[in-house]
């Protein structure tokens, strides 16, 4: 028996922050969703309209900083007539844990979402140990 989903539309949301921004603009948070496994914890990132050169992860004491640029559609040549999808920034962080090996941090956008995969360290990753008879 399978249950049915109700989709939810979920709005882009602007980032209500006390920290001060240097650009003008829209600042959005990036819906994310988290998955853990016995290796790694994967994050998705939904950032529509960023390209991947306008990405910036940042990865400074423990705190994983992602940001990306979306940048208007129309040319200058263009008059607006209609706007809905606002353009701006994505900006969100993320405190990694110690057991997270920061230095194999994989990034891939494909389709306006991000996945960064965050490997565990060795050690914290879960290990069966063998009983020996005698």
């Amino acid at each position: 028996m399978t249950t049915a989903k109700e989709l939810q539309v979920k709005e882009k949301q602007e980032v209500s922050s006390a920290a001060e921004q240097t650009k003008p603009g829209l600042v959005f948070t990036p819906a994310v969703d988290i998955f853990e496994s016995d290796r790694e914890i994967t994050l998705l990132a939904d950032m529509p309209g960023v390209a991947a050169n306008d990405i910036s992860i940042d990865l400074r004491d423990g705190v994983l900083t992602i940001s990306g640029d979306v940048k208007p559609w129309e040319s200058a040549e263009e008059k607006d007539v209609l706007i809905e999808f606002e353009v701006g920034k994505y900006y969100r962080q993320f405190t990694l844990s110690e057991a997270i090996d920061q230095a194999k941090i994989d990034a891939q956008l494909k389709e306006g979402v991000l996945k960064l995969a965050l490997p565990k360290l060795a050690k914290a990753q879960p290990r069966k140990i063998a009983v020996n008879a005698g």
